[in-house]
C-alpha cells in the first residue's frame, strides 16, 4: 500500500505553490484526501495526483 514516501503538509504547499494555511484548509474541507501521524498530516503522492487532476480545468 504505501510503496511512495509520504508527503508533509510543508512539501505539499511548496509543490503547489500555496501556504500551509492553504494544505491544511484542503485536508479539513476534505478536498484532500491525507493521515494524521501524531500531530502532523501527511500526503500520499497519489492522493495529491487525484486532487490536483479533480481541480484541473476540464
Amino acid at each position: 500500500m504505501l510503496t511512495d514516501p509520504l508527503m508533509t503538509v510543508r512539501e505539499v504547499a511548496e509543490k503547489l505553490k500555496v501556504k500551509e494555511s492553504t494544505v491544511r484548509s484542503y485536508i479539513r474541507d476534505k478536498q484532500l484526501r491525507a493521515i494524521k501521524l501524531g500531530k502532523d498530516w501527511r500526503i500520499s503522492v497519489e492522493d495529491l495526483d487525484a486532487f490536483v487532476e479533480e481541480h484541473a480545468n476540464r
